[in-house]
């Protein structure tokens, strides 16, 4: 939507959003290396997991550097920044909200004290004991603890003022106690000043894998993070495992049982095309969908064309086991949803155009087979109907490489609501008759998962099949915590956050951000 701070509008259209991605989370641990650099190469491979904020925290051994701001990795980091953020342990950050609003205030890295020095915590997924774990906070620490007290109201935050709380422990002991009390989806990458962090959630549902460079080591989202850095891919962070690396090497710990529920979103539309999961190629998996959804949904037609850039290894694998040949009868502008400008009245009103254009000598009086990933509220797919119906397409039937979402997710993808999911209350042919298409079909869940390579009972599929892994919560929403007063919480103004910084007060760990211009600045950005 429109900003009025002159930053990105999230979506050209609000009324149409699709579904949105988890956040991207990356560390490292590399003496002698530029880790920010490292850092800010590796959300830019990440950024697709979330353009609402962006952050990296640097440790040098004795102080935590911190760069946050609203926008993409690209607007928010430049080189003098960056150069202000040295040290030898990073943890970075891109932002998609699921729990706390859309603020600078939300942005991570999360800081908070700890017995010790600071920790900086970067979280992908959603907890769905949020509420529990803020009454814990609030008989513990109090409620206006770290970041909290400056209006932050992620559960990120909740968590970071947690690892702080046990002051008989070093942060390592802390986390294990935290992570053993969180609920939900949870990939984590966090540091103190001298030592990286990583976790993952008992079920394992959002992503998170770990590399070697030649000097160091590297924890990222995905692994095409890992490539864009120059780091080998050693193996997945295992779900209820904690890795820990500073200069003694790589530790691990169990802090619960494994109950591996990957998230087979991931393999529709969340993760990268060039990204490995549980060693299984997400292109090659999305080729294979089609293929199946080809023989599931066979058609006679002239062209297999993509809705890109989601919808395109799908068609392939349609084009390829149908026989039906493949083009590009679609264009996307590239930079649509990242516009500073709110669209007119008029251009709304031309919705789907603002974001794909048909090439109308390659659609006009052909029988078109057109594949997408996933039908949300199902305007998309209507009016980009009849646009290639505008351009000359004889027919237009629809191919979706997922099965129909009827259910909402909890651990991190923020779909529509369930009364504005367009498969909750229609069948496929009601679906068809509304978006105008001459026919629709949906891959089975079966064959997606077949696809994936993944056992089913490994998987989490709450938002096609509503079985849900983990307990949902009684609460839920992004405004959690904005639903709580919390006390003695100070208006996080720039000119309160500024003074938080020169007092240095100890309470906060924001004392640890003093030393670079670049971080100091951070600290008064409205």
């Amino acid at each position: 939507m429109a900003r009025g701070d002159g930053r990105l509008t999230h979506d050209i259209n609000p009324q149409e959003k699709g579904p949105q991605d988890a956040c991207g989370i990356f560390g490292v641990w590399a003496p002698d290396e530029e880790v920010a650099k490292l850092t800010y190469f590796g959300l830019y491979a990440l950024q697709h997991r979330g353009q609402e904020s962006a952050g990296i925290a640097v440790g040098n051994g004795e102080q935590i550097l911190v760069y946050k701001d609203m926008g993409l990795v690209s607007q928010v980091f430049d080189e003098s920044t960056l150069n202000t953020l040295v040290g030898h342990v990073a943890v970075g950050h891109t932002r998609y909200s699921t729990t706390g609003g859309s603020h600078w205030q939300n942005a991570q890295p999360t800081l908070g004290a700890t017995p010790a020095g600071t920790v900086a915590l970067a979280h992908n997924g959603n907890l769905t004991n949020t509420a529990e774990l803020f009454d814990i906070v609030r008989e513990r620490v109090g409620p206006s603890s770290g970041e909290l007290r400056y209006g932050n109201t992620t559960d990120t935050a909740l968590m970071t003022a947690l690892m702080g709380s046990y002051a008989d422990r070093t942060l390592e002991e802390s986390a294990i106690e935290v992570l053993a009390l969180a609920r939900g989806a949870f990939s984590l990458v966090f540091s103190d000043e001298s030592t990286l962090y990583a976790a993952r959630d008992p079920q394992g549902v959002r992503p998170l894998v770990l590399g070697r460079l030649e000097r160091g080591w590297v924890v990222a989202s995905e692994t095409a993070a890992l490539d864009i850095v120059g780091a080998s891919f050693i193996r997945e962070v295992e779900p209820g495992e904690l890795v820990v690396i500073d200069a003694d090497g790589l530790r691990s710990h169990r802090f619960a049982a494994a109950e591996p529920k990957g998230c087979l979103f991931e393999f529709v539309y969340l993760a990268r095309p060039d990204t490995h999961i549980s060693g299984r190629s997400v292109h090659e998996t999305r080729v294979e969908v089609g293929r199946r959804l080809a023989r599931e949904h066979p058609v006679e037609a002239d062209l297999v064309i993509p809705v890109p850039e989601s919808g395109t290894p799908a068609a392939v694998g349609y084009a390829e086991e149908s026989g039906i040949p493949y083009g590009m009868g679609l264009v996307k502008n590239a930079y649509v949803g990242r516009t500073f400008i709110q669209p007119s009245q008029t251009l709304r009103q031309l919705g789907i155009r603002l974001k794909l254009n048909p090439l109308r000598e390659i659609v006009a009086g052909k029988r078109l087979v057109v594949v997408d990933d996933s039908i949300v509220r199902g305007n998309t797919q209507r009016a980009l109907v009849r646009m290639l119906r505008e351009a000359g397409a004889a027919e237009v039937h629809v191919r979706i490489s997922s099965p129909p979402v009827t259910w909402p997710c909890f651990y991190g993808i923020d779909f529509a609501s369930r009364a504005e999911l367009i498969a909750t209350g229609l069948s496929t042919d009601e679906i068809c008759r509304s978006i105008g298409a001459d026919s629709l079909g949906y891959v089975s869940l079966d064959a997606l998962i077949e696809a994936s390579t993944v056992p089913k009972n490994g998987l989490c599929r709450a938002c096609f099949d509503g079985v849900y892994p983990i307990e949902p919560p009684a609460r839920a929403g992004k405004d959690v915590l904005e639903q709580e007063t919390i006390p003695g919480c100070e208006t996080p103004d720039r000119d309160g956050l500024a003074r938080a910084a020169s007092l240095g007060d100890p309470a906060d760990g924001l004392n640890s951000l003093l030393s670079a211009g670049g971080a100091a600045d951070a600290l008064r950005r409205p």
